[in-house]
């Protein structure tokens, strides 16, 4: 972890707004969404998080940190966003149901809009007879979904199995803190349900599937 994060970090925790666009805007040299978020924002708030389990910070610190992280991303989408395009692919991101961590899915919303998808983003804590409707409904070609928590996997590998099942058929991506860790059977077609461990992983997999070789569950 860069120095540049944890300065980040504090800067968060202190509700130091300003002086952490400031700081970002310092060690960007350009409107790089993926540096941004996988190089000073992720890690910034991965220490946060650890900083938390340790009892070293409050809940209201790290919801503050939080909040201030969330609106720097709304700020720097705000300023880089794109023209709509038509005839996109869909792709619905939500936590699933009990996760409470939300601002890994905001990033991952970021990157698909950044390739011209169409994106829903459905926020943290969805329950799943509400996700099965929506993707039944708008029919997705991706569905993404993230768990930051193990005790949350129970859930998660219920909501691949039935959202997998739904209209289209769509592809299943994970992510969130426990997904290198996540170890799915075939609950669903060969290839359908891919695990991300980060943003860049996510980046490669989408100029994979801009380039339009062979199917989007294709990447591996």
């Amino acid at each position: 972890m860069s120095d540049h994060s944890i300065k980040l970090a504090n800067l968060l925790l202190s509700g130091e707004e300003q002086l952490a666009i400031t700081h970002i805007h310092t060690v960007l040299t350009e409107n790089d969404r993926l540096t941004l978020y996988e190089d000073l924002l992720t890690p910034a708030m991965t220490y946060i998080g650890k900083l938390w389990e340790r009892n070293e910070i409050t809940v209201a610190d790290e919801h503050l940190a939080t909040a201030i992280c969330d609106f720097i991303i709304s700020d720097f989408e705000f300023r880089s966003s794109s023209m709509e395009q038509e005839n996109r692919k869909k792709v619905m991101l939500f936590g699933v149901e009990g996760e409470e961590h939300y601002i890994g899915l905001k990033m991952a919303s970021a990157v698909f809009q950044e390739f011209g998808w169409s994106v829903r983003y459905l926020g943290p804590n969805l329950p799943l007879r509400h996700a099965e409707t929506a993707a039944n409904a708008w029919q997705p070609d991706v569905i993404a979904m993230s768990a930051a928590l193990s005790y949350r996997l129970p859930m998660l590998k219920k909501s691949v199995q039935v959202l997998s099942q739904t209209a289209g058929q769509p592809t299943v991506l994970i992510g969130g803190r426990m997904a290198p860790h996540i170890h799915i059977e075939e609950e669903a077609a060969p290839g359908q349900v891919i695990i991300m461990s980060n943003l860049r992983e996510l980046h490669r997999w989408l100029a994979f599937a801009q380039k339009g070789v062979g199917t989007i569950n294709a990447f591996s």
